[in-house]
């Protein structure tokens, strides 16, 4: 297997007429996160579902832990681990039966023990024979997420994992997936969190009415669109209508007292801003750089705000 967990070439899949996938493609480095990101329907669980192994493609060849996913399905699905949008525990079972459940499916041996150390890493000891329905949202996923490293899968496939969680729940989870990847797990995320996908990926694709449209880490994504800027504040009305006068290329915000003057943000550039400012006596009350985030890569690409998606 050489360095990539995961290659993809011109993948394309089609219901009908109406083409979900068309001919997409991209590389996961071992070892890292990968997250995909896209609007409603763009085709993110459709992805998910051929690369592992739950939907066939209809052209292009994809090929997980160095396998391809039409020929060597079992192979992929040793080697994988998943953890899709809703958790997929039992209510009806305690947590350690879930896990142990998972354990003899996989036949992994010294499963007790295994159950155990994974209780003890989610943090669900405490809680470990109680009935998964007494769960709340953030233990549930944890569990689900326990239940995927059962066998301890070189790939994690991560589909919305902390949709409906509550921040803390969510900033846990995000500790969680960052100590796999410090192990060497491999993680491919989506998610509807942009922050998410700020946080935690190494690279991030985004997909768009089944076409890949951008590929990059979070900041080679952001420096593709424009909207670089410093905000200057000022104490008064009047020095920011002087201000005003002074940068008439600037944005002027009456009731913050603010200033959005474009720049690319380097350090030459700003230094001859803070000049023209000393050069008509001005001093801003506060001054930072802006830079887009991924919210507005989103937007720019796809031409949708980033909204709260549950589904594909």
């Amino acid at each position: 297997m050489n360095s990539s967990a995961i290659a993809v070439s011109g993948l394309r899949k089609a219901y009908g007429d109406k083409a979900v996938l068309d001919g997409i493609d991209f590389e996961v480095a071992a070892g890292s996160v990968f997250s995909l990101l896209g609007p409603n329907g763009a085709g993110k669980t459709t992805t998910v579902n051929v690369l592992t192994t739950l939907l066939r493609a209809d052209a292009g060849t994809v090929r997980v832990a160095g396998y391809d996913v039409a020929t060597g399905t079992r192979q992929v699905r040793a080697a994988i681990g998943v953890t899709g949008q809703f958790a997929a525990v039992d209510e009806l079972l305690s947590g350690r039966e879930n896990l142990r459940l998972m354990a003899d499916l996989k036949r992994v041996r010294s499963g007790a023990q295994v159950v155990d150390r994974l209780l003890e890493r989610f943090d669900l000891v405490a809680a470990a024979d109680a009935l998964a329905a007494t769960y709340s949202g953030g233990m549930r996923r944890k569990l689900d997420l326990a239940m995927t490293l059962v066998g301890s899968p070189r790939i994690i496939f991560l589909d919305e994992p902390t949709t409906g969680l509550d921040p803390r729940s969510r900033r846990t989870m995000w500790g969680i997936v960052r100590e796999l990847v410090a192990e060497g797990t491999t993680v491919f995320l989506t998610t509807q969190y942009l922050e998410e996908a700020d946080h935690l990926a190494d690279r991030i694709a985004v997909l768009d009415q089944g076409r890949l449209v951008a590929q990059g880490t979070a900041d080679e994504l952001k420096r593709q669109i424009p909207g670089t800027h410093v905000r200057l504040r000022f104490a008064t009305l009047h020095e920011l209508d002087a201000a005003a006068r002074a940068l008439p290329e600037a944005t002027r915000d009456a009731q913050e007292l603010l200033l959005r003057v474009p720049s690319d943000g380097e350090s030459k550039s700003l230094r001859a801003l803070l000049e023209r400012l000393d050069a008509h006596a001005l001093n801003a009350q506060d001054f930072s750089v802006h830079t887009p985030d991924l919210d507005d890569v989103f937007l720019a690409l796809t031409g949708h705000a980033s909204t709260e998606e549950t589904h594909q």
